[in-house]
């Protein structure tokens, strides 16, 4: 037998310890691939949205690129630390260590070789599928098939390189060890966990620090302190925090010594800390997977809510009122050849600015008079506003703006030609903006200071609004093709050129919800694909973690349970503390992750006036729940079955 065939039977006799490792590295190839494919499609410089769309999983591609970095170097590394044993053996039958280091080498690079072929090949055959799905979610022109010569040699080279590297560089691994210190292997007497109390509070201090970074103004520095701290504080929680309250759980005698409490719980402090690190990078991969698709989800929920709650289909400005009147005839003419009727509202509108109570800072918002108002009320499904005194005003504030500087009955400074103070009659913080989500917030005055406020031409900017209401496009959300996409975006396009023509002057301007809406569900479903498949590797590679530390512990926890059968333990009590242990090291990091989650999105979410966050975070993290289910319940049945088979 040679040396190849000797590193190849090593690989097959193994095959149940690196299954897992090598499905998640053939799963990360067969992604990249595919992103690959669809990146190098000769169309998609010739379709809407392709460059873009190329560019997202480009991105993509270099976040599985750099995850698979990791993810090898630490699968490897442990393979190796498993192994001990078996070279401390062949050093003593007269192994060389340059001839472990090329046994190693050949092994890895024939896992990685494996790897990379399956993942090809399932990538090759799945390829046509992957491009039709992926342009129907993302709304784009079909992309037919072609042969993807250049993504194959780029994911060859890319994952090669990487298998090579790592392979080099954990080499380091054996070197370090000697003969005496290999032959022990795995069996080293385990000593009993410690914690610091100093580590277990400076971890409680990050992970607050954390926790208040998110909740101030968010900025760059605030979003690195937060993430900084955060995930510092997630490796203390798991190494410090977790076992002192598994040894402060330990101190409650009568539960302790309740049925097998007292195996699971001991033995759970040493899994914790000596896991640590592995639970440490679940959880952080489970969190930041969360955050992206819980961050999406309520994007996508937020924008949805918004088309419905937006009363007029479209919205045009006039911000020359004084000037030639605008010419309304195309949109009346598309709206009657489609045989809808119409409501048109004309508003008048003046931009202004006002102090609040803090007389510092300004609040750039437009005024209106409370009959225009009170007419647009119905229509806005809003109740009207009551009568005014000519000092009295009402405040409808736009939903991202912050209330402490407003309160009934308080005075604001209306900016003029002479400062004008107004007292707050009533002040309104909508969810929505009633008339437009992205309309300014609105001063309702009375109507005869209306008048007099907009007769100071110099000192004030009006314009016009003309908001449509059209009974027929209220209701579902529309699709791409529906006539109100297809008429608005058509009237878009007329407004672009009409300013374009007006040399730029921008006079005009017309929006539509139902354009805002398919523009924020064609973004957001672009990186809803990519973000579906990132975490589908994040997934797995979490279960391929917690599988194999399963695995590598299997022996000594062999041993633990022979000597405690031999002493009375049952084959269903075993069970019972086997099934406690293994769950609290599959579902701490999501619960773990879910909390980041709600913490670290609910702030970021705020500032993008979206509240209700808490239901797309727990339906993202209900997903991974149920994956994780799935892959727990794998785990325990081969780990159960193999502890079966040596209890007495």
């Amino acid at each position: 037998m040679n040396f190849p065939q000797f590193a190849f039977n090593n690989v097959r006799r193994n095959s149940r310890a690196y299954f897992a490792f090598f499905l998640s590295s053939a799963f990360m190839v067969m992604i990249f691939f595919s992103y690959s494919v669809f990146i190098y499609h000769p169309g998609v410089t010739n379709i809407k949205l392709g460059l873009n769309s190329a560019a997202g999983m480009q991105i993509a591609s270099y976040i599985v690129f750099i995850f698979a970095f990791f993810f090898v170097l630490y699968s490897i590394s442990a393979f190796l630390k498993m192994r001990n044993l078996e070279f401390g053996l062949l050093m003593i039958l007269g192994a060389r260590p340059g001839q472990i280091n090329k046994l190693i080498l050949i092994e890895n690079m024939l896992i990685g070789l494996l790897s990379i072929v399956t993942g090809m090949s399932f990538g090759m055959l799945l390829s046509k599928l992957f491009l039709l799905l992926s342009t129907t979610i993302m709304g784009m022109d079909p992309l037919p098939f072609y042969w993807p010569m250049k993504a194959l040699v780029m994911t060859s080279i890319s994952f090669i390189s990487l298998f090579l590297v790592i392979s080099i560089f954990t080499l380091l691994f054996i070197r370090k060890h000697q003969v005496l210190e290999l032959l022990k292997g795995n069996v080293k007497p385990k000593k009993e966990p410690r914690v610091s109390w100093l580590f277990s509070l400076f971890g409680f201090l990050l992970l607050t620090a954390g926790a208040l970074a998110i909740r101030k103004q968010l900025s760059p520095s605030s979003l690195l302190v937060a993430a900084v701290t955060g995930i510092a504080g997630t490796y203390f929680f798991y190494s410090q925090l977790s076992v002192l309250g598994i040894r402060l759980l330990k101190l409650r005698r009568k539960r302790l010594w309740r049925g097998t409490n007292l195996l699971w719980i001991s033995e759970m402090s040493y899994k914790i800390k000596d896991n640590a690190r592995m639970l440490f990078l679940v959880t952080v991969v489970t969190s930041i997977a969360c955050m992206a698709a819980g961050f999406l989800l309520s994007i996508n929920q937020a924008n949805i809510e918004h088309y419905k709650k937006t009363p007029f289909a479209i919205n045009y400005s006039n911000y020359n009122p004084k000037g030639k009147a605008p010419d309304l005839e195309p949109i009346h003419n598309k709206l009657q050849n489609a045989k809808v009727e119409y409501t048109e509202n004309k508003v008048d509108l003046i931009s202004a600015s006002i102090q609040g109570i803090d007389k510092e800072t300004l609040l750039n918002l437009d005024i209106i008079s409370r009959s225009e108002f009170n007419q647009l009320a119905p229509q806005m499904n809003v109740p009207e506003v009551g009568p005014l005194s000519e000092k009295e005003a009402v405040l409808l504030l736009s939903p991202h703006i912050e209330t402490q500087n407003y309160a009934v009955n308080r005075t604001i400074l209306l900016k003029n030609q002479k400062d004008e103070e107004l007292l707050l009659k009533e002040f309104r913080t909508p969810k929505i903006h009633p008339m437009d989500p992205m309309a300014s917030s609105l001063l309702i005055v009375d109507d005869g200071f209306y008048d007099k406020f907009s007769s100071a031409a110099e000192y004030t900017r009006p314009y016009v609004r003309y908001l449509y209401k059209i009974p027929a496009w209220d209701g579902p959300t529309p699709e791409d093709n529906s006539p109100e996409a297809v008429i608005t975006r058509e009237l878009i396009q007329w407004s672009k050129v009409s300013n374009s023509a007006n040399n730029h002057q921008y006079n005009g301007l017309l929006t539509a919800r139902a354009d805002s809406y398919l523009s924020t569900k064609q973004g957001t479903a672009i990186f809803s694909f990519i973000g579906i498949f990132i975490a589908l590797i994040f997934s797995l590679s979490s279960a391929s973690f917690l599988f194999f530390k399963l695995h590598t512990e299997l022996n000594t926890d062999k041993q633990m349970y022979t000597a405690l059968s031999k002493i009375g333990l049952s084959t269903k009590e075993m069970s019972a503390s086997a099934t406690k242990q293994i769950s609290v090291l599959f579902y701490i990091p999501i619960v773990i992750a879910t909390i980041q989650t709600l913490v670290v999105i609910r702030p970021i979410l705020k500032q993008m006036n979206i509240t209700d966050v808490t239901l797309p975070v727990l339906m993202t993290s209900g997903t991974f729940l149920a994956v994780q289910t799935l892959y727990f319940f794998i785990a325990r049945s081969r780990y159960i079955h193999s502890l079966k088979k040596i209890m007495v």
